[in-house]
């Protein structure tokens, strides 16, 4: 079996590992002729070149990689069958009929819900306690395709976006090398999505993340704010925002959402009297007796600190 891994980040590698140890030869070869991951890019103040995680396991392996889908046409690539997590690109329709078998697609959510770019936050955003992953058949609609298998998993109280992540595709992993055999025997029976139930997610920016500082207020003291809160990234079919009602569970979720990335702020006056708002990052909080209890903050051009050495630090501060 040869398999061409399209992919990226480092919480996808427990899948291309998985399929590596899986499918390898008696003598070692990797059934993984090749991936295709995002280009080295500069990253730290340094501005250091660095690789993605999927570049350096593919290194490590003597795998080839390319950066771009149609690199693999050009270099004559042969492969029964692409698998793809967590990209960062919308491959083309030549490159998806490339493979005898297709392309198989990840996708962290129970589709039809939560397409796009943002599933797993969006999941917990929304206050679901349950979510899953989704394996499908790609086609050139995004996370459209057919459905090849789908698992769930309960969010819990404490899941923020990386941990749930992690535990959707490490689980994906195992699921994914069990089916493959069966999916290319063509034993298993395909599923249409339900259009009538589809959600979207877009990709989530720093100003996505912003907390309303009454909403925060009152659900410090426990209450709820009879306005809707509108999440932003979060949409219905005809491109409508989720709206959802700002309740200190519901703020609670929002905060473990944009944890670790791009974290929860809000605005608040240090003083009274003061004239400006700063912004502060809400790192970490946790329901307790159905209030929000915030257990780490940073203001702006400060360190972290708890809420306790905040409100001692700035005693007449304001959320406003």
């Amino acid at each position: 079996m040869e398999i061409v891994f399209f992919g990226t980040p480092d919480y996808v590698l427990p899948v291309v590992k998985t399929l590596h140890k899986t499918f390898k030869t008696k003598s070692g070869q990797s059934p993984i002729v090749a991936v295709v991951t995002q280009q080295p890019k500069p990253a730290g103040r340094k501005k250091i070149l660095t690789y993605s995680p999927v570049d350096k396991w593919a290194h490590e392996k003597g795998v080839p990689i390319f950066y771009k889908s149609q690199d693999l046409i050009e270099n004559k690539i042969k492969a029964d069958l692409g698998i793809l997590a967590s990209f960062g690109e919308i491959l083309p329709k030549e490159i998806i009929n490339y493979f005898p078998h297709g392309i198989l697609n990840i996708h962290p959510s129970l589709l039809p819900k939560y397409r796009g770019a943002s599933p797993v936050r969006g999941a917990i955003a929304a206050g679901e306690t349950e979510t899953g992953a989704t394996i499908i058949k790609l086609d050139e609609l995004v996370d459209h395709g057919k459905i090849v298998s789908q698992f769930k998993q309960e969010i819990e109280k404490n899941d923020n976006s990386e941990t749930l992540r992690k535990k959707l595709f490490d689980q994906s992993a195992e699921v994914l090398a069990n089916l493959i055999n069966p999916y290319l025997e063509r034993k298993i029976n395909l599923k249409e999505q339900n259009e009538k139930e589809a959600t979207f997610t877009t990709l989530v920016k720093k100003e996505d993340a912003q907390i309303t500082p009454k909403f925060i207020e009152a659900a410090l003291k426990g209450k709820e704010v009879k306005n809707e809160w509108n999440i932003s990234f979060l949409k219905k079919e005809k491109g409508e925002s989720f709206k959802i009602i700002p309740s200190p569970s519901n703020i609670d979720s929002f905060i473990r959402a944009m944890h670790p990335w791009p974290v929860a702020w809000t605005e608040i006056k240090t003083a009274k009297d003061s004239k400006t708002t700063k912004r502060l990052k809400i790192l970490k909080a946790h329901l307790e007796r159905e209030k929000l209890v915030l257990d780490e903050v940073q203001l702006e051009g400060k360190n972290k600190v708890t809420w306790e050495q905040f409100k001692q630090g700035y005693p007449t501060a304001i959320l406003e």
